[in-house]
């Protein structure tokens, strides 16, 4: 068993693994002059979840070891619902747009302000990013995509607020073109978000992966047009959080994030889930046992009676 357990470790490479979910806070500071990094790790065969902990180690070894891993099978046993409209969550427009940008595991924009509240403490907005399909799953269900809004306080405390996507059907999709995409304000010219219609695409997405396929070679950037995020926090702060203590969804799996996934659901169109499929393709972990439990790859490795031994050995 112990030959097992340490084959976890195998260091397949020497590499450090950029570009994480958690690209653009102190885990993984953002490249300098722009230059947009190209992951190290991937999400299947010898680069995928199964040898993220080989890939560098120790760095990675939460991949392996962690007891509190994300995703994770959203029941309710395993969360705190937390009304949403009780947390404070801003996020700003981006009148002029905002660099959007393609780092091989996933596609992600990069934020101009925004805090998320929890305890007391505030959290800035560093980024968000997208999996496909959903990592968490909800009740047993994966959802078409999810978007991962990555804050980070100045204790270098990560929180991640998580937001499903479906795909609207195409009667809804129609709907957009048949409404107005927003007011103007005569004192200040300021974009209003209109009222969304339901089951319709979310403004948002249709926009930013309107110019998804401008980025579709890893390592590339584009601007997006203007982003108004009213419409995304309006719905989400309509809903609860469902709160739980895991980690990164990708290397190095640090835990103690802070994770709110909301039980809003955004939607995308139909030929937008295609275009943007065609550039992330798949870029999901596998969901991880309920927090507190053997990491899944130790049970595989070692059966869940040792992994537990092994758990509680660590613990002590």
């Amino acid at each position: 068993m112990a030959r097992l357990f340490q084959a976890l470790f195998l260091t397949a490479s020497a590499t450090r693994v950029f570009a994480s979910c958690a690209y653009g806070t102190h885990l993984m500071p953002r490249a300098e002059e722009g230059e947009v990094p190209i992951s190290t790790f991937g999400y299947t065969g010898s680069i995928g979840p199964l040898n993220w902990a080989a890939l560098a180690t120790p760095d990675n070894n939460a991949c392996a070891t962690g007891t509190r891993q994300s995703p994770i099978d959203m029941v309710d046993s395993v969360f705190e619902v937390i009304p949403a409209s009780s947390v404070t969550f801003e996020v700003n427009d981006m009148p002029d747009g905002a660099e959007f940008e393609n780092l091989g595991s996933t596609v992600e924009v990069i934020t101009q302000g925004g805090r998320l509240v929890l305890d007391n403490k505030e959290f800035a907005l560093q980024q968000f990013h997208f999996h496909l399909p959903s990592e968490h799953l909800d009740n047993g269900t994966s959802q078409a995509m999810e978007m991962h809004m990555v804050h980070q306080s100045e204790a270098g405390e990560i929180a991640v607020v998580g937001v499903y996507i479906n795909i609207a059907t195409e009667a809804a999709a129609a709907a957009p073109a048949k409404r107005s995409l927003g007011s103007r304000s005569r004192l200040f010219g300021r974009q209003e978000a209109a009222a969304p219609v339901t089951g319709a695409p979310t403004t948002l997405l249709e926009t930013i992966f309107g110019v998804v396929d401008q980025i579709s070679v890893p390592g590339t950037k584009v601007k997006t047009p203007p982003l108004v995020m009213s419409e995304v926090v309006n719905l989400v702060k309509a809903g609860n959080f469902q709160a739980y203590s895991g980690s990164l969804t990708t290397p190095p799996c640090s835990e103690g994030v802070n994770w709110r996934v909301s039980t809003a659901k955004l939607a995308v169109s139909p030929a937008s889930f295609t275009k943007v499929r065609d550039v992330i393709g798949f870029n999901a972990r596998f969901p991880q046992n309920a927090p507190g439990e053997p990491n899944i790859l130790m049970v595989s490795a070692l059966g869940s009676a040792a992994a537990a031994v092994s758990v509680a050995g660590t613990a002590a």
